[in-house]
């Protein structure tokens, strides 16, 4: 499996080489960088399970959304000392739940309903996260039917590489009316629309992970076009994305337990199977916040730039 990058037009999160070296620094003698350009946001996070954090310790909100207070939005507000926090981020949520309500279930028995994740915003949210994709093309069901333990099994990505395909396809439009959606209820709002992270190294690692590898490489290869999506509608949509596969390298769900941010079939952590773990949620907090406070300081050192002009 190669690891797909973005192509260099996508609009990432970028900074100025001033802010990289002051960041640099700071993160090399182990001070964070300073967030008090962050402290005023009114940050919403929206998204799925990748999000969520099911079954990461503790949980908080409805039982079946799956939501942890160790989740990347949870982690990133405490990193960027918002002033008001929404998460309503929601375990099987497809991009149709941020206009539509979402039905929850527990162990097959009902739970009610959710409200829209647009409900959440508003004129005055000025940050915005949102993980969306994995729901809308499927790919948890697909990997749970590409799971075998016969090593001379016929490759599921016969079966499902068309189906995949075709999703993401549909799936285009339907993130690109999200980010629209986001700017016509929160103008303000600065939006970040992330990636998925690294779920299995090249040709995988059977049977530890149960799954051939020719169909680990589909697997991932099917995340990262997904990634790519969400970054060519980001760059067309007013939105930043946050690249969270590549930092993620070599945390996948093959790695040794100590460095695995994304759990296997039978997870080792405290997590759901097939997705973040704690480690891999304050990970994906860490990236993304980063990511952001470079953002900030280039603008900040922008700003001074132009007054200094201007005197």
């Amino acid at each position: 499996m190669n690891s797909a990058r973005v192509p260099g037009t996508y609009r990432l999160i970028k900074s100025s080489l001033g802010a990289v070296v002051l960041a640099g620094t700071l993160l090399a003698t182990g001070i964070a960088p300073a967030s008090a350009d962050a402290a005023g946001e009114h940050y919403v996070a929206l998204g799925d399970s990748f999000a969520s954090g099911p079954l990461v310790p503790d949980i908080t909100g409805p039982l079946a959304c799956g939501r942890s207070t160790h989740n990347y939005p949870h982690e990133l507000a405490a990193r960027l000392h918002v002033a008001s926090f929404k998460d309503v981020t929601c375990s099987g949520a497809a991009t149709k739940h941020t206009t539509e309500p979402q039905s929850g279930s527990v162990l097959g028995l009902p739970t009610g309903t959710e409200p829209p994740q647009f409900d959440a915003l508003g004129p005055d949210t000025t940050l915005v996260t949102l993980t969306f994709g994995g729901n809308d093309a499927g790919l948890v069901g697909v990997a749970q039917d590409c799971m075998t333990l016969d090593p001379g099994a016929k490759p599921c990505k016969d079966r499902f590489a068309a189906q995949v395909d075709q999703r993401i396809e549909e799936f285009k439009p339907r993130i690109a009316a999200v980010l629209d959606g986001i700017h016509a209820r929160s103008p303000k709002a600065r939006v970040v629309a992330t990636g998925y992270g690294d779920y299995i190294r090249p040709g995988g690692c059977f049977p530890l992970q149960p799954v051939l590898g020719v169909d680990a490489d589909f697997l991932q290869g099917s995340v990262d076009r997904l990634n790519a999506a969400v970054a060519e509608a980001a760059a067309a949509h007013g939105a930043d994305y946050a690249d969270v596969r590549t930092p993620s390298k070599g945390h996948d769900s093959c790695a040794a337990p100590g460095d695995r941010w994304i759990e296997g079939y039978v997870p080792v952590h405290l997590a759901a199977p097939l997705h973040p773990n704690r480690q891999g949620e304050e990970s994906y907090a860490r990236i993304i916040g980063d990511q952001l406070q470079l953002q900030l300081q280039s603008q900040s050192q922008s700003q001074s730039q132009l007054q200094l002009q201007k005197g």
